[in-house]
């Protein structure tokens, strides 16, 4: 008898970069008393998205090199930045379900696809403004930043003939912080393996990726931003926790995070972290000031903390 196999069919597109100047404004934000963010002007929005489609009607291309029902994922590129070109949203999410609509519509042979969308950040820089005699944000000259980064995936599938969508994550990815003072790490396990010695003030130097989901896939395509959490916001709040808690291990610190997003934000049902120890190693300490220290990079194997907090749990 032959063996019966079961096929998962996919293939796509990755980082297709995208500058999309004078896009629409983001207005409409609810402010939090950790952040300062309020919107963005969205001069320059820049952005690389990542396209996955599913279908088994791709399968003649495989076990035939029949490609009469393949996308040429060069086609997908230029869809992208057409997309791109009439869009009249103004954030990465609202673009991902723009994207991912007219996809569904315009192929009929992509059963569903997961689109990625990773923001490209860039500043204004700062220049003299004639009129006022002072210093701000130029409207035309913007500098890349490579910092932490917001970040989104959506998946969609059919219902019917309409598009949905089926699963989301948002995050903000690429922190590294460094707190001086104000951490700790004491009372572990302490047997023949062990040569790290406990810190009740320790410099904490950590890399830290966060996603969340909403309760409900609303907030990605309102227009008007009703329980929109913008990533920015999310960034001032960890980075505020992060400056005004002390813990005891990264394991505290994160969950304190943790519960500190679903108490500010109450749309979003599970936040999740992936953070890394980067703790750099003490090489010297000031005789008349023992604030004053010196630190180097440490061994090159870091630890690794995960948490997931929802409503439910």
């Amino acid at each position: 008898m032959d063996a019966q196999h079961s096929n998962v069919i996919s293939y796509g597109k990755a980082r297709i970069p995208v500058y999309r100047v004078y896009a629409h404004p983001l207005v409409g934000v609810e402010t939090i008393p950790e952040s300062r963010f309020s919107g963005r002007e969205n001069i320059l929005l820049a952005f690389e998205v990542d396209i996955e489609v599913f279908g088994n009607g791709f399968l003649p291309a495989y076990t035939q090199g029949d490609n009469t029902n393949v996308v040429a994922t060069d086609s997908m590129k230029n869809f992208v930045l057409q997309q791109a070109l009439a869009f009249e949203g103004s954030t990465l999410e609202e673009f991902l379900v723009l994207l991912g609509q007219r996809f569904l519509q315009t192929y009929s042979q992509i059963e569903r696809l997961q689109l990625t969308i990773r923001d490209l950040p860039f500043t204004a820089v700062c220049v003299p403004q004639r009129e006022q005699a002072s210093f701000g944000d130029s409207d035309r000259l913007f500098s890349r930043s490579h910092g932490d980064f917001s970040w989104a995936s959506l998946e969609f599938a059919r219902s019917g003939n309409a598009p949905l969508i089926t699963s989301h994550r948002c995050g903000r990815l690429g922190f590294e912080l460094f707190k001086v003072t104000g951490s700790a790490f004491s009372h572990f396990v302490r047997d023949q393996y062990t040569t790290l010695q406990e810190r009740v003030d320790r410099p904490l130097f950590i890399a830290l990726d966060v996603f969340w989901k909403y309760s409900d896939t609303a907030p990605l395509a309102d227009a008007q931003h009703r329980d929109y959490v913008p990533a920015e916001q999310m960034r001032d709040l960890l980075q505020c926790t992060f400056h005004d808690f002390v813990s005891e291990s990264i394991q505290h610190l994160v969950h304190e995070m943790g519960q500190r997003v679903l108490a500010r934000f109450p749309q979003i049902a599970e936040v999740s972290f992936e953070a890394q120890n980067r703790t750099r190693d003490l090489i010297a300490v000031s005789s008349t000031d023992e604030r004053v220290k010196v630190y180097t990079d440490p061994f090159s194997a870091y630890g690794v903390i995960k948490l997931t907090l929802n409503r439910e749990g």
